[in-house]
């Protein structure tokens, strides 16, 4: 205040930033849980801000539309994932291997932090509507998608990946070989004969099979 006095607030009350901002990250939250189990195209903003215990006008104050609240999902919640595998394949670039193990390693951490993820990239995916893919394709671009496709195919010329592996489809096995058991951990740990995956057990299963492949352990 101009006599030098400070304004104090109740004890334990947060301030209004940090107000503002746990509410944001709940309407991204509920968004991507809502995203994941309706379809995004089913999923309205009024929807997102009931199911987060907010009136749809509080929900208008954080995010003009359900577009601007996607948009800025991806840019939060995805991108920085996508950046951080695009990093990595370039950082060990010499060893595929380590740089695709690496890469299983993050899916399986990306999931365990966001675990309605998996679920909403499979939906999205497999769906024809194109709401998902349309908002990535505007945020990677021709050049950034074929980037990381060209880097797996020059490791295929220079001897580093089997011959019988297709590039198109190794990063969308990957994905599909974590994001779906991540996906289904929740209902695997109802049954006793699955309980015992987390993700430990899935990225140590997926490294196996990179590595080592189906076939008999050497000494086997």
């Amino acid at each position: 205040m101009a006599d030098g006095t400070r304004t104090t607030r109740r004890p334990g009350r947060p301030p209004r930033t940090a107000v503002r901002g746990d509410r944001r990250e709940r309407l991204l939250d509920i968004a991507l849980e809502l995203f994941a189990r309706q379809g995004v195209a089913e999923t309205t903003l009024s929807a997102i801000a009931r199911k987060a215990g907010m009136t749809p006008a509080m929900a208008h104050y954080y995010f003009k539309t359900r577009e601007q609240l996607f948009d800025l999902l991806i840019d939060e919640r995805i991108m920085p994932g996508r950046a951080h595998i695009e990093e990595l394949l370039q950082q060990h670039d010499a060893d595929p291997v380590r740089a695709l193990g690496l890469v299983v390693e993050r899916l399986v951490a990306v999931h365990a932090r966001q675990p309605w993820f998996g679920t909403l990239w499979i939906r999205e995916m497999i769906s024809d509507n194109d709401i998902f893919k349309q908002h990535m394709r505007k945020r990677l671009g021709v050049e950034r998608q074929s980037a990381m496709l060209d880097t797996l195919c020059r490791w295929q010329r220079e001897g580093k990946l089997d011959p019988d592996i297709e590039p198109a489809l190794l990063l969308v096995s990957l994905l599909g070989m974590t994001m779906l058991p991540m996906a289904a951990l929740r209902r695997w740990k109802r049954n006793p004969r699955t309980a015992h995956i987390d993700g430990k057990v899935v990225a140590r299963h997926v490294l196996a099979m990179l590595a080592r492949g189906i076939g008999p352990a050497a000494g086997g």
